[in-house]
């Protein structure tokens, strides 16, 4: 789905309200879908940790293979499936507006999903620990310099800190594959 430079710039208080914008609209979209309410994940999600400007959102689902009557709908609001993420066992991936000038992600992921409780478990404890969210700031912008034209070696680079803190909460991080 088209490797975007890799850029990680600081926080933008505006990331709350654009995740706000898109919320309201998807739980209407996908109401018939929805297990409980969409949550704002990933960098953006955390106050005052740098990131990429990609809003990542969370839609938990009843069901993944229910779910993929929302393909169309959400198509039809100029969100952008990606039919062969090598994730979709777990979560069904969309991109908005386009892939080359992507402004949000995402992600239909079932309610009692693994990876949906790591994600929130991450975003949650960078939430509630500075030290932690300052360590993994200066991770991502050194990365992202080292990595700046491959996304997948940026995001692999951060597994060992990501599965360090998702232990302090006695998850193990769940199998992904090439992340775009």
């Amino acid at each position: 789905m088209g490797d975007m430079p890799v850029e990680v710039v600081e926080y933008d208080p505006t990331w709350p309200h654009k995740f706000d914008e898109q919320r309201d609209e998807l739980s209407h979209l996908l109401e018939p879908w929805l297990q409980s309410a969409i949550e704002h994940v990933g960098s953006t999600s955390v106050p005052g940790l740098a990131a990429k400007p990609i809003i990542d959102i969370a839609a938990p689902v009843t069901a993944l293979h229910e779910a993929r009557a929302a393909v169309s709908v959400l198509e039809q609001r100029t969100w952008c499936y990606w039919a062969d993420d090598p994730n979709q066992t777990w979560r069904l991936w969309f991109l908005h507006p386009r892939p080359d000038a992507r402004t949000h992600h995402l992600y239909l992921i079932p309610h009692d999903d693994p990876h949906l409780h790591e994600l929130l478990a991450f975003r949650d404890h960078l939430r509630a620990h500075a030290d932690v969210r300052h360590r993994y700031a200066a991770l991502k912008t050194a990365l992202a310099q080292e990595h700046r034209g491959n996304r997948n070696a940026y995001t692999a680079a951060k597994t060992e800190f990501v599965a360090e803190v998702l232990s302090m909460h006695g998850l193990q991080l769940q199998p992904r594959t090439a992340p775009c």
